[in-house]
């Protein structure tokens, strides 16, 4: 099967099943989901939505956040990873939003970067779930997926989001990332995907692979005996 081909199922699939599929991070403001993305590098959005409740209670805004000290913030976090580092950079990017971008998030990527903690994948994030940006973030979900089905060969995790920013219609890229983390946190889990249950299987590069280097398992067991 082509790569174009796959690209047509992939799309068409998952804008019939999830047409609004979004992040699982709870937030209610730009500022929210900013801090909760920083917070997310390597580890869960469950855990992260159990921190984040009390640490918005406390710094409700970027004013707050920044008027505070990393040790006061870590409190919050302790139970995140790497929660020092995350902690001196909450207060680092509050301080800069606050003073540098007159508090609003903003929405280009270039720019998202420069604030601590802030990678080229949360910069992405942000874009697309904030502005609807065709911004594609790129995290290990993503990547393993899309390798999985055949939607890229892509070595690193750039390469990866060039590939399906080019290929992907523009005005699906930012539900695309979605489409992408929950069908491979649920779905195609890392080390045993659920193919069985699988709806995309019939055009899942992976699952095509497995089923023919089972048939000729199956067919050298068959001649053996």
């Amino acid at each position: 099967m082509l790569k174009k081909e796959r690209y047509r199922l992939f799309v068409a699939h998952f804008s019939a099943r999830q047409p609004n599929a979004e992040t699982e991070l709870h937030y209610n403001n730009p500022f929210q989901l900013l801090v909760a993305v920083i917070l997310s590098a390597q580890c869960t959005d469950k855990r992260i939505n159990q921190v984040t409740p009390a640490l918005f209670q406390r710094f409700p805004n970027a004013k707050a956040l920044a008027e505070t000290t990393p040790d006061i913030v870590f409190d919050y976090i302790r139970s995140v990873s790497y929660p020092n580092n995350k902690a001196k950079h909450l207060v680092g990017m509050a301080n800069m939003l606050l003073h540098e971008f007159n508090n609003e998030v903003p929405s280009d990527v270039d720019q998202l970067q420069k604030m601590p903690g802030v990678g080229r994948k949360t910069a992405n994030v942000i874009a697309s779930v904030i502005y609807n940006a065709p911004a594609m973030a790129v995290d290990t979900h993503v990547f393993r997926v899309a390798n999985r089905i055949g939607l890229t060969n892509g070595k690193t995790p750039l390469a990866v989001e060039k590939d399906l920013v080019k290929n992907l219609p523009e005005h699906t890229i930012h539900v695309a990332h979605h489409w992408l983390i929950l069908h491979g946190r649920y779905v195609c889990v890392a080390r045993s995907p659920k193919c069985s249950i699988c709806e995309i299987a019939h055009f899942c590069k992976y699952y095509q692979s497995n089923n023919k280097i089972t048939k000729i398992i199956s067919d050298i067991t068959g001649q053996v005996k």
